[in-house]
């Protein structure tokens, strides 16, 4: 029973920590795509 006890808890944890790194890296790509727009809004100003 502790077994069982202890395997959930451990599969609680990794999951939650894979939620945080998922979301991290969507804030990540967001923020070069956004990077990536303001470079090319620049440029197509200076054309």
């Amino acid at each position: 029973m502790k077994l069982l006890l202890v395997a959930v808890a451990a599969l609680a944890a990794i999951g939650l920590s894979a939620c945080n790194t998922v979301s991290g890296m969507g804030k990540d790509v967001k923020a070069a795509g956004q990077g990536m727009s303001n470079s090319a809004e620049d440029v197509k100003e200076k054309m």
